[in-house]
């Protein structure tokens, strides 16, 4: 049998290699790219029905003329709904609060749905559909969209638009603007430059007469938001700015004005809401209720403040398409306003609700094969005839009172059917391709199996992996899958008529896939079968492994905290069960100190010394002080989890209380927040430049210098002699000065690294090896340094002090092994990753981090810097697991291979779970809020784990041994 050798590190890489194309296999298939009518099948106005009539007769397909003359649409990027509605609107948008509270309105609040991100609202607003969850990655890149809607219509109907704003619009949108200037909406740091090339066109337009509609998309707020958060002494004059904006449309519009001709219509609205932490992405209610004010003589006028109505944001799709004469998309889910159209005859109210009700039900007919069954459907069909009955009368001239109280019950009649068809579609539109999905599950459920069939081998003394070539790709049952997997994805292809994702692929890439799922399938049970003889045994890892207490700890933390989250409760408030596992963990090492210093009879005094920095010897402390030493970095760590718990409030349940974070922010509290920043960025050089050559420790204090200067330059922290803030900047400068120090760090440490390689001595390469990788670890600790808030820079020196202890004082003297180390880091990484303020949420993401140092938007860094930042605390103490391995000389090899192997293992265990909850539950009330973010986070972090095993794998070359 043709058995193929592969180191465990080697062996890690690729199984998690093949989760990762697993997972995005079936994240293909649970967020499908909509397929919908092309540009050849928008709605006509020759498909529009006929008006109803049952008598005598001509049936009417006109729809009535337009309302509106012109419309203005103000979008302004990341508006609360309490930003025009609450204490803030009356403070800082006076004009606009009078309009809502005294003038011709209309005011409400309009739901966004989830994902709340711009790309997919531009989406929502334009075609009135709900975007798939995906366009959240999608809206770093928007295409052109080529799905039926508002903007296309309007261009078609010979309406000439001009829009000013975010870009998105133009990508999205391509030649369909008579004019147009786009900025770009992912430069978070410019908050003012953004809605200046917005404004500055304003006063020339508003004079001219040859536009219909006018689209602004204003991002100043969105940015402020991001950079300090919703309570930002910038959020004020924003406002204000914004509300000088719209007095000026305002009052051109109301010149405009002349008799005989259709009113105007100024929409004021918001794409998103924003949290208390100023991100958006997320359901939370702060993220979800946006202002729509729609402004217009058309309506009357109002007496005084009401509490605005609840609708949702796709139904500004229809009432501005049904306003502007155009026909609705087909796509739509919306139903328009009746508010809006109050005040026009019966009759054209009726037509409008007919042909909003007409074009609910024929998408509820393309998508619901039982759509005859659907309670809006019914309702719909029997409020056309109550219609054509009403047409009868009116055609008639009948005149009478009950002419219109037949007119209002067939008007009630079509608002309940079209609610009840809405409510239909939006459950209707999310489609699955079970086949991909299937796929991707199976591939992931034996990458799984495969790990822990081969933990006897990985984890042993050699830690190498035997892989049954000849039983995986030179056997029958090989041959027979193969064919058989071909077999099926014939016959699923053409029964399905070729909708699904893997059959629009090469056959090749399909074939390919069969046949690795067919080569982990014959692994899997010549491995298995390799298992049987010795099946009765114990469970070995290396020579006599046995469970200490420790194992039990780390084997049902991990699996029981994967278990806990099949509740969305538990998704939403994660962080809580990881700090629970921290501080069992935590006691679990002083039980085990407890033991080896006060339990145990040493003989022989210490076993070995240490190989690097002693904290007890450089203190002048004896040797036997380091059990106290031992005995207090539990307790120690304890401390530093419990303070960084109340520094960022995460979750649902809790995250909108005030913290400490909240607190440091405040602009009252900026000196105080000066001097921890000072004192955090003061610790980490301490503990991080004792693994560095001078040059890097001279760097590496210039850089973090350049960090505070950068805090103080964007107004976050003060310098001493600096007593108020002073005007803000971006930072360009002092964050390019950091860059520099940071490259020069890393290319220090690779350049060892190199060396290490090219070195015949094997105690010289380790040493060179171990510097090397502490380099560049020293280089990324700046690198997040400068890209961490302020006020998370003691989450950082808590890291950095943590590691230290650990490392010194219970890894080293308790002897762990390589596999215990490697789960406790990984521990230690989730918990850090919940310590910045991270959560299961997508609106948790700090996008402004992408930004710092540039000047523009560059896609690559801005991504690579976010990632960095999101997942700083795994990635962290990934790193440092690393370097820790590597500096055991006598057992890096081992340790290694170890590491990489409980890395791809402990990955895989969540991957899989999750996989295979968001399929049982993907009809769940919050698959879309809850379970779809939190699998977008699984599927990025097995991206990280990637990264580090790629590291662990490179790292990891020393098997033919040197002299």
């Amino acid at each position: 049998m043709f058995i193929m050798r592969l180191s465990s590190s080697v062996f890690a890489l690729l199984c998690v290699m093949c989760e990762v194309l697993s997972i995005a296999l079936f994240l293909r298939g649970f967020f499908p790219v909509p397929v919908k009518s092309s540009l050849s099948s928008e709605s006509k106005a020759s498909d529009l029905p006929a008006e109803p009539l049952t008598g005598s007769g001509t049936n009417s397909s006109e729809s009535p003329g337009p309302v509106f003359r012109r419309v203005v649409i103000v979008l302004v990027d990341a508006l609360r709904e309490d930003f025009v509605f609450g204490s803030d609107g009356l403070r800082f948008m006076p004009y606009t609060r009078h309009v809502v509270e005294r003038g011709s309105s209309h005011s409400f609040i309009a739901k966004a749905r989830a994902p709340t991100v711009t790309m997919p609202r531009i989406k929502a607003l334009t075609t009135g559909s709900i975007p798939g969850f995906i366009d959240v990655v999608m809206n770093l890149n928007s295409p052109a969209l080529l799905e039926d809607n508002l903007i296309w219509q309007a261009k078609n109907a010979g309406k000439r638009i001009i829009f000013y704003g975010d870009d998105t619009w133009v990508r999205l949108f391509p030649k369909h603007f008579m004019e147009q200037d786009g900025t770009t909406s992912f430069f978070v740091s410019d908050y003012t430059e953004v809605d200046n090339n917005v404004t500055r066109h304003l006063d020339d337009t508003l004079k001219r007469d040859d536009w219909d509609i006018l689209i602004l998309h204003y991002l100043g707020l969105d940015h402020i938001g991001h950079i300090s958060g919703p309570h930002s002494s910038l959020i004020g004059p924003k406002l204000t700015e914004m509300d000088d904006i719209m007095k000026k449309i305002h009052a051109a519009l109301i010149s405009k004005e002349s008799e005989g001709t259709s009113p105007n219509l100024l929409v004021l609205c918001g794409d998103h809401g924003m949290t208390e932490t100023g991100s958006h992405g997320g359901s939370s209610e702060p993220e979800i209720n946006t202002p729509l004010v729609l402004i217009s003589p058309a309506f009357r006028r109002r007496g005084g403040f009401e509490e605005p109505g609840v609708l949702e944001q796709v139904d500004l799709t229809p009432t501005l398409a049904l306003g502007q004469g155009l026909p609705i998309s087909k796509n739509s889910v919306g139903r328009l306003i009746p508010a809006v159209f109050e005040d026009l005859s019966l009759r054209d109210q009726l037509r409008f609700l007919q042909l909003n009700g007409h074009q609910l039900s024929c998408l509820l007919e393309d998508n619901n094969p039982t759509f005859h069954k659907e309670d809006g459907y019914e309702l719909f069909r029997v409020a056309e005839k109550s219609h054509g009955s009403w047409m009868k009368l009116y055609m008639d001239g009948n005149t009478s009172e009950v002419l219109g109280n037949i007119g209002k019950k067939v008007l009630k009649q079509y608002l309940e059917a079209l609610k009840a068809m809405s409510s239909a579609l939006s459950k209707q539109l999310g489609k699955y391709d079970m086949y991909s999905m299937i796929m991707g599950m199976i591939l992931v459920l034996q990458v799984l199996i495969l790990l822990l069939l081969a933990m006897p081998e990985a984890l042993s003394r050699e830690a190498v992996v035997d892989i049954p070539l000849a039983a995986s790709l030179f056997s029958l049952p090989f041959y027979l899958l193969c064919l058989l997997g071909s077999a099926l994805h014939v016959l699923i292809c053409t029964s399905a008529g070729g909708l699904c994702y893997l059959c629009s692929l090469p056959w090749v890439l399909v074939f390919a896939l069969i046949i690795l799922s067919s080569a982990l399938m014959c692994a899997l049970v010549a491995m298995a079968a390799r298992r049987m003889p010795t099946s009765s045994k114990s469970p070995t890892k290396g020579s006599g492994w046995t469970l200490s207490e420790l194992d039990v700890v780390l084997l049902v933390g991990t699996v029981g905290h994967t278990l806990s989250l099949a509740s969305s409760s538990f998704i939403e408030e994660e962080h809580q069960t990881w700090y629970f596992l921290l501080n069992t963990l935590c006691l679990a090492v002083f039980q085990d100190v407890c033991r080896k210093y006060f339990s145990e009879q040493e003989e022989g005094g210490e076993e070995e010394s240490f190989s690097s920095f002693s904290p007890a010897v450089e203190l002048g402390m004896s040797v036997g002080s380091e059990k106290w030493l031992a005995l207090a970095t539990p307790l120690l760590t304890l401390t530093c989890c419990r303070l960084l718990r109340s520094l960022n409030h995460t979750g649902v349940q809790w995250a909108h209380l005030p913290d400490f974070g909240h607190w440091l922010n405040s602009g009252d509290h900026k000196m105080f927040l000066s001097l921890l920043g000072a004192l955090s960025l003061a610790l980490i050089f301490l503990l991080i430049q004792r693994h560095c050559s001078l040059v890097s420790k001279i760097a590496l204090a210039l850089g973090l210098l350049g960090v505070y200067s950068y805090r103080a330059a964007v107004g976050n922290v003060l310098f001493p002699w600096q007593h108020s803030s002073r005007t803000v900047s971006k930072g360009t400068v002092e964050a390019r000065f950091v860059y520099v120090f940071v490259l020069g760090i890393l290319f220090t440490g690779v350049k060892d690294l190199l060396r290490a390689q090219l070195t015949s001595s094997a105690g010289d390469g380790g040493r060179l090896k171990s510097r090397g990788l502490w380099e560049v670890y020293s280089g990324v600790v700046l690198l997040v340094a400068l890209l961490f808030r302020a006020h998370n820079l003691p989450t950082l020196a808590c890291c950095l002090l943590v590691q230290t202890v650990m490392a010194q004082f219970i890894w080293k003297r308790l002897h762990y092994d390589a596999a215990q180390t490697t789960i406790m880091h990984y521990w230690f990484g989730q918990a850090f990753f919940y310590f910045q303020g991270n959560s299961n949420n997508i609106g948790t993401v700090d996008i402004s981090v992408g930004f710092v140092g540039l000047e523009s938007y560059v896609e690559a860094p801005a991504v690579i810097l976010t990632a960095l930042s999101t997942y700083a605390g795994p990635l962290l103490w990934a790193f440092h697991l690393l370097c820790y391995l590597t500096s055991q000389r006598h057992r890096a090899v081992m340790g290694l291979g170890h590491g990489s192997y409980c890395f791809a293992l402990l990955r895989s265990i969540p991957a899989v779970f999750y996989v295979v909850l968001v399929t049982g539950l993907r009809y769940h009330l919050f698959i879309w809020s809850v379970f779809s973010p939190k699998l977008l986070y699984e599927a990025m972090h097995t991206l990280v784990t990637t990264a580090v095993c790629v590291c662990f794998t490179f790292m990891d070359q020393d098997r033919s041994g040197r002299p």
